[in-house]
């Protein structure tokens, strides 16, 4: 713990705390903790110790730690690093692999929605973590208010989400209905209040709730029939945010066809596409995501094909809004796509790098996996935003510079690229410049696309 010293919250203090019960010991935390000691650098505000000989000590403070207040979420930016981590995150102890690279987004997910968030999950990793029953992930707030979440088959998810959504429109206009129609008994100013809020942030959000609150109590005190009815549907005016998330094995090939027909639906819909390059829940085998030189079940010695580019396609649509990013790498940018994405009237899909156990090296490094593939270009960063079309503004926002490291020092690294490369040398060295040349012909068509309309991608 520390005093904390921004003027935002004055007289506080900041805690970080781990839950001695539930670490796993990937050392993430460890590895990406910023705060060094001046005199010795390789001593930092987290370190890795005996959970053993500390544990007791600790099981009081998590105690400690669990009591204090949630913030208050009107007082908090949701795109900002630093306020998004004072959220209560609604997901934790997934029991997913140590260090896994898709949980932070989740995690990240939750607490920029908080217990508004629906989320539709395809079967894979997601659903296995999500949904290791009897327990789950996916928890909730002092309210007793948490994520509802379902797990639908791999190959119907989207389509699975958009039930969700259209269930939770039709809920939300009959309880509109059944408010016009008990107007005298709730409240004229009450009914009008409810039915033209403002629920584009936070503050909005929390006035809604209180009116909500109020409306319960009068209806309790009501005899028509309608008020029972309306008092069922009366959460569903606050506003929801349902998400539909997924692997790349679902987003990129078996549940293409549900993604695409979301993504030209128009509805207020969004996609979270956790990409290994790889179906890692099943085995390893190649999908459209897999990236060159790559080696998996059905391309042992390395993938020949060019990557499917997802975003490129949902950006052909216009209304669409769409972001790569890559936490490790990033992680300003991943939040304002999630923030971004999330306040997005239409549909809005988010294609995340999520390093992975498949690709073989240890997870601790995952972050820096993650930069290096950015650094390299074989992950660019970017956000597409149709609102800014409106605006006369370029919608192609290029968040990632231009690679300055090859390929070859990334695919180096990571054991599904060795495997290649010691199956048929000579095959290989001919992936690797074939990946080299499509990561080059990628960055001139995306800086094309940033250098529209006045718009200027990022240099080296």
């Amino acid at each position: 713990s520390a005093d904390y010293k921004m003027k935002d919250f004055p007289d506080s203090k900041f805690i970080v705390q781990v839950a001695p019960e539930d670490c796993t010991g990937c050392t993430l935390c460890h590895q990406v903790c910023p705060a060094k000691s001046k005199e010795n650098p390789d001593h930092k505000a987290l370190m890795m110790v005996s959970a053993e000989e500390n544990r007791d000590e600790q099981m009081v403070n998590f105690e400690f730690f669990m009591s204090i207040p949630d913030m208050d979420r009107t007082k908090l930016d949701t795109k900002s690093v630093k306020s998004t981590q004072l959220m209560r995150p609604l997901f934790e102890f997934s029991g997913a692999c140590a260090g896994c690279g898709e949980t932070p987004y989740i995690k990240l997910l939750t607490q920029i929605c908080g217990d508004r968030l629906f989320i539709a999950n395809a079967t894979g990793c997601s659903s296995i973590y999500g949904g290791n029953l009897p327990t789950t992930p996916y928890a909730k707030d002092v309210n007793g208010r948490g994520p509802a979440w379902a797990n639908s088959l791999f190959e119907d998810n989207a389509e699975f989400g958009l039930g969700m959504r259209v269930a939770v429109d039709f809920k939300r206009v009959n309880a509109l209905k059944l408010l016009k129609v008990l107007e005298a008994e709730v409240g004229p100013d009450l009914a009008a209040q409810i039915a033209s809020a403002d629920q584009s942030n936070e503050a909005g959000i929390k006035e809604q709730r209180e009116r909500v609150t109020m409306l319960k109590t009068k209806l309790k005190a009501v005899t028509k029939p309608e008020a029972k009815d309306l008092l069922a549907l009366a959460d569903y005016l606050v506003t929801k945010s349902v998400w539909i998330v997924g692997g790349d094995g679902w987003g990129y090939d078996i549940g293409y066809g549900g993604v695409d027909h979301i993504l030209h639906s128009g509805k207020n819909l969004k996609i979270l596409v956790m990409d290994t390059g790889v179906y890692s829940n099943t085995g390893g085998q190649k999908s459209k995501a897999t990236p060159i030189g790559a080696s998996a079940k059905f391309a042992v010695s390395g993938s020949e094909q060019i990557k499917k580019d997802l975003g490129m396609i949902a950006m052909s649509s216009r209304n669409v809004y769409v972001a790569s990013v890559a936490l490790g790498a990033n992680d300003l940018q991943t939040i304002k796509a999630f923030a971004e994405a999330e306040s997005f009237n239409g549909p809005a899909i988010i294609i995340a790098y999520s390093h992975c156990i498949a690709h073989g090296y240890e997870l601790k490094d995952g972050l820096n996996h993650q930069k290096l593939a950015v650094e390299t270009g074989l992950w660019p960063l970017y956000r597409f935003d149709p609102r800014l079309i409106k605006e006369g503004k370029n919608p192609m926002q290029l968040d990632s510079r231009a690679p300055s490291k090859p390929i070859s020092e990334f695919m180096n690294l990571e054991t599904r690229f060795k495997i290649s490369q010691k199956t048929n040398p000579e095959k290989y060295e001919a992936l690797v410049k074939m990946a080299q040349a499509e990561i080059e012909d990628r960055r001139k068509l995306y800086e094309g696309l940033a250098n529209l309309h006045g718009g200027e991608a990022p240099k080296a």
